[in-house]
């Protein structure tokens, strides 16, 4: 389907999909050139997914489709038909938290929290792929995400000790209450 400047937007077509999000098949209309972050945060109410720039380039609204590392920012909600996709809402099952959820509570990581949802998403990425990154690969990582406060000194001391939970086979952890 070509784009027709003479159409309004609303005349354009819905197309069903289907999102595997955190586990679960989400059926969905969207329009062509609606973004996988609009549906996942506006229609599927996974909030977690920030939007930043809207360009790709500050990593607040990262997921993992399919293994991979993408920005929601930049991915048409149609090529996302089918996947699997991973939001840090989905890092750990209910009542429990992560390896790199619980690691950025432990290292008080966490400052304005607007960042935390990217980088958690990268972390987990990293540590999918490797789980013992030397301090030079987690800074390689970490790359694609800003941080407005500055907090990339404990941000790296919380992947570091991430990746000592699971090596340590340490993945979930009870919430406590």
């Amino acid at each position: 389907m070509a784009f027709d400047p003479s159409k309004s937007w609303d005349t354009y077509p819905d197309i069903e999909i289907t999102l595997n999000v955190n586990g679960k098949n989400y059926k969905v209309k969207v329009k062509p050139y609606e973004r996988l972050i609009d549906v996942l945060r506006y229609k599927l109410g996974f909030t977690g997914v920030k939007e930043g720039c809207g360009r790709g380039e500050c990593g607040a609204c990262v997921v993992l489709m399919d293994g991979e590392l993408v920005p929601s920012c930049l991915v048409l909600a149609v090529r996302a038909n089918g996947k699997k996709i991973i939001t840090v809402e989905g890092l750990a099952p209910e009542g429990k938290l992560h390896a790199v959820q619980k690691a950025f509570l432990d290292t008080f990581a966490v400052q304005c929290g607007f960042c935390f949802p990217g980088f958690a998403i990268a972390i987990k990425h990293l540590l999918d792929k490797n789980p013992n990154p030397s301090e030079e690969e987690i800074k390689e990582a970490l790359s694609g995400n800003l941080c407005r406060c500055g907090s990339y000194y404990r941000l790296i001391k919380a992947a570091k000790l991430a990746s000592e939970y699971v090596r340590q086979g340490k993945i979930y952890f009870d919430v406590k209450r």
